[in-house]
């Protein structure tokens, strides 16, 4: 991806976004139109692959809060006019003669195209121009060194039971990863890259305009300091390849929906040595037919008759490893909440949250003519309900 294409592309357009849109916004935006072109699920149509390789460059500038950042300054700076194209193509900042291919080291798409701002920003990207070096004010442009990979994200569905037990599964990740056949170098086995013959390893080069002098990333080996001669047949010189990795990745007990959980070093693989980044896996729990989770607490709802809650009864319930006898006191509500502690998820610490047990008072639909004759001579035999201060109230509008 090159500094042009921070210019030319709009990556909010592309996921479908308003410039201002929150993360999550176009985090939800860019997995729906990554899961619509995903090539596993357009096998065959090339347009789909390069769209959802269209989807994932926007997403790699927007998912990152400062890509995203350097990218919109960089927008809105050249959009402003800051630049200003001149009749030879090109450009005066300042009134001074300019370049503005120098910006992108000539970039065309072929071996001279250079990579962002070899990672230092986009204030980076002036002080290579004004002050001659990209490492500070008056010092030289350094190489392109280590890169570390990028961040993968996905998500895992887990059965309720898992979740709060936790679990050990297997997942397998479609995403670029070092070659096999040449462990990551690009070379053909047998050889190996060899000294750039332009920077000669530097991975810079030097040149002059006007009273400006240029140090920029060595064109000919696009920053590295070394080339490949002869490209490795499974990679084609890139050092990495699309594959399926399978990871054992184990779920603590406790785990809750909508957390992520963190793999150091299970991303993309770095460039030219840098550290692999991490993978984030995003946690989606199904829901359980009988179960609900409130923190470390589990959920119950049981229901009871209505001679259960006058008269009270021993009320059996399940609990994820057993079942619990619990005591409903004589004169019970419906609604009422029972405790059965220690019978929820367990915590980081061994303790476990609690079982809140939920009564809810069946009235029935339909009643016997035994049943009826029992409940209107109860009615009669019990005391009315305390409302003499709705009562009251209504009185005053009669």
């Amino acid at each position: 991806m090159s500094s042009k294409d921070w210019l030319e592309k709009d990556y909010y357009a592309v996921l479908g976004v308003e410039k201002s849109a929150s993360s999550d916004e176009i985090k939800k935006s860019y997995r729906k139109l990554a899961r619509e072109s995903h090539p596993d699920h357009n096998p065959g149509d090339p347009k789909a692959e390069e769209r959802f390789k269209t989807v994932s460059e926007a997403y790699a500038v927007l998912g990152d809060e400062k890509k995203r950042r350097e990218y919109d300054e960089m927008r809105s700076l050249f959009g402003s006019g800051a630049f200003r194209r001149n009749a030879r193509g090109g450009g005066q900042p300042g009134g001074m003669p300019f370049d503005v291919s120098d910006l992108f080291g000539g970039a065309t798409g072929g071996a001279g195209a250079d990579t962002r701002f070899g990672g230092g920003g986009f204030t980076d990207l002036f002080s290579t121009i004004f002050s001659g070096g990209g490492g500070g004010a008056g010092g030289p442009a350094r190489p392109r060194g280590p890169a570390r990979g990028r961040d993968v994200e996905t998500e895992v569905a887990l059965d309720f039971e898992d979740a709060v037990r936790g679990v050990t599964l297997p997942l397998s990740l479609r995403a670029p990863g070092v070659c096999d056949t040449c462990h990551g170098n690009g070379a053909k086995p047998g050889t190996h890259p060899v000294a750039c013959p332009v920077c000669h390893g530097a991975g810079v080069t030097t040149r002059n305009q006007g009273s400006f002098s240029f140090s920029e990333p060595c064109r000919n080996c696009q920053g590295v300091g070394t080339i490949v001669e002869e490209k490795c047949p499974e990679c084609h010189g890139t050092g990495g390849v699309t594959k399926t990795r399978t990871l054992n990745v184990r779920f603590p007990a406790g785990v809750a929906d909508g957390q992520r959980i963190r793999l150091t070093g299970r991303g993309e693989p770095g460039e030219r040595g840098g550290p692999a980044g991490d993978l984030f896996v995003q946690v989606k729990v199904r829901p359980d037919e009988l179960f609900g989770r409130a923190g470390d607490d589990l959920t119950l709802t049981v229901p009871i008759t209505f001679p259960e809650a006058v008269l009270g009864t021993d009320l059996r319930v399940p609990t994820l490893d057993g079942t619990v006898t619990l005591r409903v006191p004589p004169g019970t509500p419906s609604g009422r909440v029972l405790r059965a502690r220690g019978k929820g998820v367990v915590r980081k610490d061994g303790r476990a949250g609690d079982l809140l047990v939920t009564l809810d008072v069946l009235v029935p639909a339909r009643l016997s003519d035994e049943a009826r004759a029992a409940l209107e001579s109860f009615a009669e035999q019990t005391p009315p309900a305390a409302r003499e201060h709705l009562d009251a109230r209504v009185r005053r509008f009669s």
